[in-house]
């Protein structure tokens, strides 16, 4: 199948987390015969920063941030066999809904992907002239990288046809375990940027716990930390590539992830740092949510913290020999559970089973 899809970027994970998502699924995808081209806008100094090459397993299409070019690609849609928009492009969000599900065949299968469905709920729950809700009986498909039940639920009460949550996962090719580099070296390391809906729990669970522990290292990445106070004992590093991500997850006794506050209040929402951390065999910290014992089982797999004094006392209390045996157990069971290669056995069936309802649909209309 041909697919368009029109997302923030496949080339830059700059300000874009969701990067390593998307090409994990896309990569899938493509080995199952699958013709995907992905559209992103030139945007937040993304393409300054690209961390992959253009890939051969999908056409990248960088469009400028301007109504002829939006409309442009948005014509293209109309070429495609299923038409993908997801969450969070950043730019034309609201008109690219509209236009390329306005613009795609009859016959073509429509889906909204989003990659941040509680903090997208709660945009569009009090707006019903929102164009996303309005988009919502129309579309074949919601798909979501986490949300879990309540996400579902929240959706279909919303006009959405059918919701099926897509969760993150592992590229074992991409990120694996590789020697620790000095550069990264620390007792406990945090990746993540700095959004207003993940300050606040950043401060609680990771700057905390490094007042805590002012004899142990600590190391952040991620953009826009650079004027956030922080103890003497954190090293902050600033944006990360996803080609230094192996290393980084491996040259710390422990890794730390911190759910944003709308996916820690809805729950099955696994972040994208725990599979790579899990995938390079690193020790993982993580914040509590409900559902984490679908994906890792606390205490063997990974450690579970509500606060930071708990961060600090896992920090505290963690030898190497315990920081290996549970990066171990995660790595093993993610790679057993958790890959892109079974999340593509799911989006290839829904595909499949959505363009066979859509074809007869037509036919009979």
């Amino acid at each position: 199948m041909k697919i368009a899809f029109y997302g923030s970027s496949l080339l830059s994970s700059y300000w874009n987390g969701a990067a390593t998502y998307y090409r994990g699924v896309i990569r899938d995808l493509a080995a199952r015969g699958h013709d995907v081209i992905f559209y992103e806008p030139e945007a937040y100094d993304r393409q300054a920063h690209n961390d992959i090459a253009p890939p051969d397993w999908a056409r990248s299409r960088v469009y400028a941030a301007t109504t002829d070019a939006l409309n442009a690609v948005m014509d293209e849609a109309a070429l495609a066999d299923v038409v993908v928009k997801t969450s969070g492009v950043g730019v034309f969000d609201d008109e690219l809904i509209t236009g390329v599900m306005s613009r795609a065949r009859p016959d073509a299968v429509r889906i909204f992907w989003d990659v941040d469905a509680p903090a997208t709920l709660e945009e569009i729950r009090p707006q019903p002239g929102h164009p996303l809700r309005q988009a919502l009986p129309a579309l074949d498909l919601v798909l979501t990288y986490g949300g879990g039940p309540p996400v579902v639920a929240a959706y279909e009460s919303l006009g959405a046809r059918r919701c099926v949550p897509i969760y993150n996962a592992l590229d074992p090719d991409t990120h694996h375990p590789v020697p620790p580099e000095p550069r990264f070296a620390a007792d406990l390391s945090l990746l993540a940027n700095r959004l207003p809906d993940r300050e606040r729990r950043v401060e609680a669970f990771f700057l905390d716990a490094a007042l805590r522990l002012p004899g142990q290292r600590f190391v952040l990445g991620g953009n826009g930390w650079a004027d956030k106070p922080m103890s003497p004992n954190i090293r902050y590093i600033g944006h990360v590539p996803t080609r230094d991500h192996n290393a980084f997850n491996t040259s710390a006794t422990a890794v730390l992830n911190i759910a944003r506050d709308s996916m820690a209040a809805t729950g099955y929402s696994p972040a994208t740092r725990v599979f790579e951390a899990a995938g390079a065999g690193a020790c993982l910290i993580t914040d509590a949510w409900v559902g984490l014992e679908l994906f890792l089982a606390e205490g063997i797999e990974v450690l579970v913290a509500r606060d930071g004094a708990d961060v600090a006392a896992h920090v505290a209390e963690l030898t190497p020999a315990r920081a290996r045996a549970i990066g171990e157990a995660a790595r093993l069971r993610i790679c057993a559970d958790h890959t892109y290669t079974r999340r593509g056995v799911e989006v290839d069936a829904l595909l499949r089973e959505e363009t066979a309802r859509r074809r007869a649909m037509v036919a009979n209309a």
